[in-house]
Protein backbone atom coordinates (compact mmCIF):
# COMPACT_ATOMS: atom_id res chain seq x y z
CA UNK A 1 0.00 0.00 0.00
CA UNK A 2 1.14 3.36 -0.86
CA UNK A 3 1.87 5.98 1.70
CA UNK A 4 -0.04 8.99 1.76
CA UNK A 5 1.82 12.22 1.41
CA UNK A 6 0.06 15.40 3.27
CA UNK A 7 1.45 18.54 2.08
CA UNK A 8 4.21 20.00 4.24
CA UNK A 9 2.57 23.92 3.61
CA UNK A 10 -0.55 25.64 3.01
CA UNK A 11 0.37 29.25 3.21
CA UNK A 12 2.43 29.84 6.26
CA UNK A 13 -0.99 27.55 8.28
CA UNK A 14 0.23 24.37 7.90
CA UNK A 15 2.99 24.32 10.88
CA UNK A 16 6.30 21.70 9.88
CA UNK A 17 5.88 18.76 12.21
CA UNK A 18 9.08 19.79 14.10
CA UNK A 19 7.59 22.69 15.22
CA UNK A 20 4.08 21.63 16.04
CA UNK A 21 2.91 21.42 19.34
CA UNK A 22 4.49 18.77 21.91
CA UNK A 23 1.38 18.43 24.24
CA UNK A 24 -0.26 15.31 23.90
CA UNK A 25 -2.85 13.59 25.33
CA UNK A 26 -2.07 10.25 27.85
CA UNK A 27 -4.15 7.33 28.44
CA UNK A 28 -6.76 8.28 30.56
CA UNK A 29 -7.58 11.86 29.03
CA UNK A 30 -7.91 9.96 26.21
CA UNK A 31 -10.66 7.99 27.83
CA UNK A 32 -12.17 10.66 29.28
CA UNK A 33 -12.35 12.34 25.71
CA UNK A 34 -14.06 9.54 24.14
CA UNK A 35 -16.48 8.39 27.13
CA UNK A 36 -18.01 12.09 25.97
CA UNK A 37 -17.40 11.60 22.32
CA UNK A 38 -19.21 8.67 22.94
CA UNK A 39 -21.31 8.62 25.70
CA UNK A 40 -21.25 11.51 28.40
CA UNK A 41 -23.07 8.73 31.27
CA UNK A 42 -26.70 7.73 31.59
CA UNK A 43 -28.47 10.67 30.29
CA UNK A 44 -30.01 10.75 27.28
CA UNK A 45 -31.19 7.28 27.66
CA UNK A 46 -34.37 6.85 28.80
CA UNK A 47 -36.34 6.67 25.72
CA UNK A 48 -34.58 3.15 25.14
CA UNK A 49 -36.59 1.52 28.24
CA UNK A 50 -39.47 3.91 27.28
CA UNK A 51 -39.42 2.04 24.07
CA UNK A 52 -38.34 -1.31 24.93
CA UNK A 53 -39.42 -2.24 28.51
CA UNK A 54 -36.74 -3.19 31.04
CA UNK A 55 -36.02 -6.77 29.51
CA UNK A 56 -35.41 -5.65 26.09
CA UNK A 57 -33.75 -2.55 26.91
CA UNK A 58 -31.05 -3.87 29.42
CA UNK A 59 -30.91 -6.73 26.77
CA UNK A 60 -30.21 -3.91 23.62
CA UNK A 61 -27.78 -2.30 26.19
CA UNK A 62 -25.63 -4.96 26.81
CA UNK A 63 -25.62 -6.41 23.10
CA UNK A 64 -24.66 -3.13 21.74
CA UNK A 65 -21.93 -2.84 22.40
CA UNK A 66 -20.46 -6.41 21.46
CA UNK A 67 -22.32 -5.98 17.98
CA UNK A 68 -22.00 -2.21 16.96
CA UNK A 69 -19.11 -1.04 19.42
CA UNK A 70 -16.37 -3.67 19.52
CA UNK A 71 -15.74 -4.24 15.99
CA UNK A 72 -15.45 -0.41 15.63
CA UNK A 73 -13.43 -0.07 18.60
CA UNK A 74 -10.55 -2.96 17.40
CA UNK A 75 -10.62 -0.73 14.16
CA UNK A 76 -10.00 2.14 15.69
CA UNK A 77 -7.32 1.22 17.92
CA UNK A 78 -5.28 -0.86 15.22
CA UNK A 79 -5.88 1.99 12.72
CA UNK A 80 -5.16 4.75 15.04
CA UNK A 81 -1.79 2.62 16.20
CA UNK A 82 -1.11 1.87 12.63
CA UNK A 83 -1.78 5.73 11.08
CA UNK A 84 -1.77 8.05 13.66
CA UNK A 85 -2.93 11.04 11.31
CA UNK A 86 -4.78 14.31 11.52
CA UNK A 87 -7.87 13.61 10.53
CA UNK A 88 -8.31 10.26 11.48
CA UNK A 89 -11.00 7.97 9.34
CA UNK A 90 -11.11 10.30 6.78
CA UNK A 91 -7.12 9.80 6.33
CA UNK A 92 -7.53 6.10 6.32
CA UNK A 93 -10.34 5.96 4.27
CA UNK A 94 -8.25 8.47 1.39
CA UNK A 95 -5.43 6.49 1.90
CA UNK A 96 -6.64 2.74 1.35
CA UNK A 97 -9.50 4.02 -1.74
CA UNK A 98 -8.42 7.24 -3.06
CA UNK A 99 -9.08 11.09 -2.93
CA UNK A 100 -12.71 10.88 -4.14
CA UNK A 101 -13.84 8.63 -1.69
CA UNK A 102 -11.51 10.43 1.01
CA UNK A 103 -13.09 13.49 0.39
CA UNK A 104 -16.44 11.66 0.41
CA UNK A 105 -15.91 10.00 4.32
CA UNK A 106 -14.73 13.63 5.70
CA UNK A 107 -17.81 15.44 3.89
CA UNK A 108 -20.82 13.01 4.97
CA UNK A 109 -18.84 12.84 8.45
CA UNK A 110 -19.48 16.64 8.56
CA UNK A 111 -23.20 16.71 7.32
CA UNK A 112 -23.72 14.22 9.72
CA UNK A 113 -22.34 16.15 12.32
CA UNK A 114 -25.20 18.83 11.70
CA UNK A 115 -27.25 16.91 13.59
CA UNK A 116 -25.45 14.97 16.00
CA UNK A 117 -23.87 18.43 17.67
CA UNK A 118 -27.27 19.69 17.44
CA UNK A 119 -28.22 16.63 20.18
CA UNK A 120 -26.36 17.65 23.09
CA UNK A 121 -26.87 21.26 24.12
CA UNK A 122 -30.93 19.75 23.34
CA UNK A 123 -30.47 17.98 26.07
CA UNK A 124 -28.56 20.60 28.59
CA UNK A 125 -31.68 22.02 27.88
CA UNK A 126 -33.95 19.74 28.25
CA UNK A 127 -32.55 18.88 31.90
CA UNK A 128 -32.45 22.14 32.64
CA UNK A 129 -35.90 22.88 32.19
CA UNK A 130 -36.84 19.98 34.61
CA UNK A 131 -35.44 22.80 37.54
CA UNK A 132 -35.88 26.13 35.76
CA UNK A 133 -39.21 25.33 33.26
CA UNK A 134 -39.09 29.31 32.39
CA UNK A 135 -36.48 28.30 29.95
CA UNK A 136 -38.65 26.10 28.36
CA UNK A 137 -40.90 29.33 27.03
CA UNK A 138 -40.52 30.97 23.56
CA UNK A 139 -37.33 30.54 22.00
CA UNK A 140 -35.15 30.79 25.67
CA UNK A 141 -33.99 27.05 25.21
CA UNK A 142 -32.64 27.76 21.86
CA UNK A 143 -30.53 30.92 23.05
CA UNK A 144 -28.97 28.98 25.90
CA UNK A 145 -28.21 25.83 23.09
CA UNK A 146 -26.59 28.63 21.59
CA UNK A 147 -24.67 29.36 24.33
CA UNK A 148 -22.96 26.13 24.85
CA UNK A 149 -22.21 25.99 21.38
CA UNK A 150 -20.30 29.41 22.05
CA UNK A 151 -18.79 28.88 25.25
CA UNK A 152 -17.16 25.41 23.62
CA UNK A 153 -16.15 26.31 20.45
CA UNK A 154 -14.11 29.30 22.41
CA UNK A 155 -12.57 26.15 24.72
CA UNK A 156 -11.84 24.00 21.83
CA UNK A 157 -10.15 27.53 20.24
CA UNK A 158 -8.10 27.89 23.24
CA UNK A 159 -6.12 24.54 22.85
CA UNK A 160 -6.92 20.79 22.92
CA UNK A 161 -5.56 20.72 26.49
CA UNK A 162 -8.28 22.65 27.62
CA UNK A 163 -10.61 20.97 26.04
CA UNK A 164 -8.92 17.61 27.42
CA UNK A 165 -8.37 18.79 30.95
CA UNK A 166 -12.14 20.10 31.18
CA UNK A 167 -13.36 16.30 29.99
CA UNK A 168 -11.08 14.27 32.62
CA UNK A 169 -12.61 16.80 35.39
CA UNK A 170 -16.34 16.21 34.19
CA UNK A 171 -15.46 12.86 34.18
CA UNK A 172 -14.24 12.26 37.12
CA UNK A 173 -17.39 14.58 38.54
CA UNK A 174 -20.04 12.21 36.55
CA UNK A 175 -17.89 8.70 37.61
CA UNK A 176 -17.56 10.16 41.32
CA UNK A 177 -18.62 8.08 44.52
CA UNK A 178 -21.38 10.18 45.40
CA UNK A 179 -22.59 11.09 41.75
CA UNK A 180 -26.06 10.86 41.15
CA UNK A 181 -26.55 7.65 39.75
CA UNK A 182 -24.23 5.73 41.94
CA UNK A 183 -26.48 6.70 44.36
CA UNK A 184 -29.79 5.49 42.85
CA UNK A 185 -27.55 2.16 42.25
CA UNK A 186 -26.86 2.05 46.15
CA UNK A 187 -29.76 2.90 46.86
CA UNK A 188 -32.25 0.70 45.09
CA UNK A 189 -31.88 -2.26 47.15
CA UNK A 190 -33.42 -0.55 50.07
CA UNK A 191 -36.36 0.29 47.29
CA UNK A 192 -37.00 -3.08 46.60
CA UNK A 193 -40.89 -2.46 44.86
CA UNK A 194 -41.59 0.59 46.54
CA UNK A 195 -41.98 2.57 43.30
CA UNK A 196 -44.71 0.12 41.80
CA UNK A 197 -47.35 2.21 40.63
CA UNK A 198 -45.66 5.39 41.94
CA UNK A 199 -47.08 8.56 39.67
CA UNK A 200 -44.73 10.61 38.14
CA UNK A 201 -45.17 13.71 35.65
CA UNK A 202 -46.98 12.36 32.46
CA UNK A 203 -44.98 11.70 30.01
CA UNK A 204 -45.43 12.76 26.24
CA UNK A 205 -42.83 10.12 24.62
CA UNK A 206 -44.14 8.67 21.67
CA UNK A 207 -40.94 5.85 21.21
CA UNK A 208 -41.22 2.05 20.43
CA UNK A 209 -38.95 -0.52 20.44
CA UNK A 210 -37.11 0.30 17.23
CA UNK A 211 -37.17 4.14 18.25
CA UNK A 212 -35.49 2.54 21.33
CA UNK A 213 -32.88 0.80 19.16
CA UNK A 214 -32.07 3.57 17.15
CA UNK A 215 -31.45 5.61 20.51
CA UNK A 216 -29.44 2.73 21.78
CA UNK A 217 -27.55 2.89 18.60
CA UNK A 218 -26.87 6.22 19.12
CA UNK A 219 -25.52 6.07 22.91
CA UNK A 220 -22.92 4.35 21.33
CA UNK A 221 -22.36 5.35 18.20
CA UNK A 222 -18.91 7.42 17.75
CA UNK A 223 -16.01 6.06 18.57
CA UNK A 224 -14.15 6.51 15.36
CA UNK A 225 -14.61 10.45 16.62
CA UNK A 226 -11.53 9.78 18.76
CA UNK A 227 -9.21 8.86 15.72
CA UNK A 228 -9.17 12.18 14.24
CA UNK A 229 -7.01 13.85 16.95
CA UNK A 230 -4.56 10.44 16.74
CA UNK A 231 -1.33 12.70 15.89
CA UNK A 232 -2.12 14.74 18.68
CA UNK A 233 -2.01 11.31 21.50
CA UNK A 234 0.98 10.06 23.18
CA UNK A 235 2.12 6.98 22.10
CA UNK A 236 -0.61 6.11 20.18
CA UNK A 237 0.24 2.39 19.08
CA UNK A 238 -0.36 1.68 23.15
CA UNK A 239 -2.45 4.19 24.22
CA UNK A 240 -5.59 3.66 21.41
CA UNK A 241 -6.23 -0.17 22.25
CA UNK A 242 -6.05 0.46 25.71
CA UNK A 243 -7.96 3.56 25.88
CA UNK A 244 -10.91 2.25 23.44
CA UNK A 245 -11.51 -1.08 25.17
CA UNK A 246 -11.55 0.62 29.05
CA UNK A 247 -13.92 3.31 27.27
CA UNK A 248 -16.48 0.39 26.06
CA UNK A 249 -16.63 -1.17 29.54
CA UNK A 250 -17.16 2.06 30.97
CA UNK A 251 -19.49 3.16 29.40
CA UNK A 252 -21.47 -0.15 29.15
CA UNK A 253 -21.67 0.47 33.13
CA UNK A 254 -23.06 3.63 33.32
CA UNK A 255 -25.91 2.60 31.31
CA UNK A 256 -26.71 -1.06 32.52
CA UNK A 257 -26.46 -0.20 36.46
CA UNK A 258 -28.79 2.61 36.44
CA UNK A 259 -32.01 0.91 34.70
CA UNK A 260 -31.56 -2.51 36.53
CA UNK A 261 -31.86 -0.31 39.99
CA UNK A 262 -34.58 1.14 38.75
CA UNK A 263 -36.05 -2.38 37.33
CA UNK A 264 -35.94 -3.47 41.08
CA UNK A 265 -37.87 -0.43 42.46
CA UNK A 266 -41.17 -1.85 40.30
CA UNK A 267 -40.81 2.21 38.33
CA UNK A 268 -42.61 1.59 35.48
CA UNK A 269 -40.74 1.64 31.66
CA UNK A 270 -43.17 4.20 31.03
CA UNK A 271 -42.22 6.76 32.85
CA UNK A 272 -38.99 7.23 31.26
CA UNK A 273 -38.69 9.99 28.37
CA UNK A 274 -35.74 12.16 28.07
CA UNK A 275 -35.03 14.36 30.82
CA UNK A 276 -37.03 12.11 33.55
CA UNK A 277 -34.12 10.81 35.34
CA UNK A 278 -34.52 13.88 37.36
CA UNK A 279 -37.82 13.18 38.31
CA UNK A 280 -36.80 9.81 39.39
CA UNK A 281 -33.55 10.72 41.21
CA UNK A 282 -36.27 12.85 43.35
CA UNK A 283 -38.28 9.90 43.94
CA UNK A 284 -35.29 7.98 44.96
CA UNK A 285 -33.88 10.38 47.38
CA UNK A 286 -35.33 13.62 47.61
CA UNK A 287 -34.83 17.34 46.03
CA UNK A 288 -31.39 17.34 46.54
CA UNK A 289 -30.24 14.28 43.78
CA UNK A 290 -32.96 15.34 41.45
CA UNK A 291 -31.06 18.75 41.44
CA UNK A 292 -27.43 16.83 41.38
CA UNK A 293 -28.91 14.66 38.25
CA UNK A 294 -30.03 17.90 36.88
CA UNK A 295 -26.41 19.59 37.34
CA UNK A 296 -24.99 16.43 35.85
CA UNK A 297 -26.94 15.94 32.92
CA UNK A 298 -26.44 19.59 32.08
CA UNK A 299 -22.31 19.17 32.59
CA UNK A 300 -22.83 15.46 30.28
CA UNK A 301 -23.85 17.48 27.53
CA UNK A 302 -21.81 20.26 27.68
CA UNK A 303 -18.74 17.58 27.83
CA UNK A 304 -19.75 15.34 25.18
CA UNK A 305 -20.56 18.78 23.00
CA UNK A 306 -17.20 20.11 23.80
CA UNK A 307 -15.19 16.74 23.15
CA UNK A 308 -17.34 16.62 19.35
CA UNK A 309 -16.02 19.83 18.35
CA UNK A 310 -12.43 19.05 19.18
CA UNK A 311 -13.14 15.97 17.09
CA UNK A 312 -14.56 17.40 14.11
CA UNK A 313 -12.94 20.53 13.45
CA UNK A 314 -10.12 18.26 12.61
CA UNK A 315 -11.89 17.35 9.50
CA UNK A 316 -12.12 20.48 7.73
CA UNK A 317 -8.09 20.87 8.91
CA UNK A 318 -6.91 18.15 7.29
CA UNK A 319 -8.98 18.38 4.55
CA UNK A 320 -7.63 21.97 3.96
CA UNK A 321 -4.10 20.61 4.57
CA UNK A 322 -4.86 18.06 1.96
CA UNK A 323 -5.96 20.84 -0.90
CA UNK A 324 -9.85 19.05 -0.68
CA UNK A 325 -11.38 22.50 0.79
CA UNK A 326 -10.18 26.39 0.86
CA UNK A 327 -6.84 26.63 2.94
CA UNK A 328 -8.48 29.55 4.79
CA UNK A 329 -9.66 26.36 6.91
CA UNK A 330 -6.62 25.08 7.44
CA UNK A 331 -5.64 28.46 9.62
CA UNK A 332 -4.25 27.83 13.03
CA UNK A 333 -4.58 29.77 15.98
CA UNK A 334 -1.03 31.10 16.77
CA UNK A 335 -0.61 30.24 20.59
CA UNK A 336 -3.00 27.14 20.77
CA UNK A 337 -2.36 25.48 17.36
CA UNK A 338 -6.40 24.98 17.36
CA UNK A 339 -7.79 25.22 13.95
CA UNK A 340 -10.10 27.84 14.67
CA UNK A 341 -11.72 28.54 11.29
CA UNK A 342 -12.98 25.59 11.09
CA UNK A 343 -14.50 25.25 14.51
CA UNK A 344 -15.59 28.46 14.11
CA UNK A 345 -17.73 27.45 10.28
CA UNK A 346 -18.59 23.91 12.50
CA UNK A 347 -19.95 25.94 15.13
CA UNK A 348 -22.40 28.37 12.80
CA UNK A 349 -23.68 25.02 10.65
CA UNK A 350 -24.53 23.33 14.23
CA UNK A 351 -26.02 26.53 15.96
CA UNK A 352 -28.81 25.53 12.93
CA UNK A 353 -30.38 22.91 13.97
CA UNK A 354 -31.10 23.72 17.48
CA UNK A 355 -34.98 23.70 18.01
CA UNK A 356 -35.65 20.53 16.02
CA UNK A 357 -36.32 18.22 19.03
CA UNK A 358 -34.21 15.25 20.83
CA UNK A 359 -35.76 12.45 18.77
CA UNK A 360 -35.88 13.78 15.46
CA UNK A 361 -31.84 14.58 15.88
CA UNK A 362 -31.30 11.27 17.02
CA UNK A 363 -33.66 9.33 14.02
CA UNK A 364 -31.51 11.56 11.24
CA UNK A 365 -28.07 10.97 13.15
CA UNK A 366 -28.36 7.25 13.50
CA UNK A 367 -29.48 7.33 9.82
CA UNK A 368 -27.21 9.47 8.51
CA UNK A 369 -23.85 7.91 10.37
CA UNK A 370 -24.68 4.10 9.94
Amino acid sequence: MSTLTVPAQLGQQVIPSSRRRTAKLTLWPLVAATFFMVSGGTYGTEEIIHGAGYAQGILILLLCPVLWSLPTTYMIGELSSALPAEGGYYAWVRRGMGNFWGFQEAWLSLVASIFDMAIYPTLFVAYLTRVFPWFAAGHRGVMVGLAVVTVCALMNIAGIRVVATTSLWLFFLLSAPFAPFALIVLLAPFKIGALVGTATTPTTSTVDLIGGLLIAMWNYMGWDNASTIAAEVKRPQRTYPRAMLLAVVVVSLTYVLPFAAMWLTGMPSSAFETGSWADLAGLMGGPWLRLALVLGGMMSAFGMFNALVMSYSRLPLAMAQDGMLPRVFGKLQPKTRAPWVAITVCAIGWAFCLGLGFERLVTLDVLLSA
